[in-house]
């Protein structure tokens, strides 16, 4: 008898499942204009962590980086967590595909209490999920999607990687896996040579749809 293959699909979290990437704009545009003088500050630092954040824009301000961790506790409090157009939809076809689901953030388990008030069923609905305590190197290192891989008993050949920012599709496609690249965070020209899709979000989109633009 032949074995049967087994698909992943691994999703990265904010920008890709959850609507929240204008929202961070907002705050690290306050942030940037407060502390930098920067007004786009938020297009800078764009898929980053906030230790990344730090250590690139805020080092050896220890004052400065309390405040900034405290308002931005705050904010993901208050902060809106609709779920990108379609996923919803998508994520039950995968299910009824049989294929393995995984979530792969940076997040940490504070900003993940936020998502779990906004959506009770949410741990339920995937396999499993990675957030930052899970993993010692963020992206782009592409440690987390090869460790979400190995918990799936996946091979990267047979995972495809959803992600919106330049560092998440760098890791996706350092991990060896196929990578299908949200527009929501930036322009569909500027991630499109970085990934093998280009989606505006999941709207229609099913398992079977995906492997016939494969093949396209």
């Amino acid at each position: 008898m032949k074995e049967e293959i087994q698909a992943a699909a691994l999703f990265d979290l904010d920008g890709v499942i959850i609507d929240t990437e204008s929202q961070y704009s907002v705050f690290w545009n306050s942030q940037g204009d407060t502390f930098l003088g920067e007004k786009e500050f938020g297009r800078r630092i764009k898929g980053q962590t906030l230790n990344q954040i730090f250590d690139g824009y805020f080092r050896g301000r220890e004052e400065i980086q309390e405040q900034i961790r405290v308002a931005l506790e705050r904010f993901e409090r208050q902060m809106s967590y609709a779920y990108i157009p379609g996923f919803p939809e998508f994520l039950t076809d995968l299910y009824k595909q049989g294929v393995q689901t995984a979530v792969v953030t940076s997040s940490d388990a504070k900003k993940m209490e936020n998502v779990y008030r906004a959506h009770p069923d949410f741990t339920s609905l995937f396999n499993i999920i990675l957030t930052a305590e899970d993993f010692t190197r963020s992206k782009p290192d592409p440690e987390c999607f090869r460790l979400a891989m190995r918990r799936l008993a996946c091979s990267p050949a047979y995972s495809v990687v959803f992600e919106d920012s330049f560092h998440g599709l760098t890791a996706g496609r350092d991990s060896g896996a196929r990578v299908v690249g949200l527009a929501t965070t930036n322009s569909r020209d500027s991630i499109s040579g970085k990934c093998d899709l280009v989606w505006d979000d999941f709207t229609g989109k099913t398992w079977n749809t995906l492997k016939q633009e494969w093949q396209e």
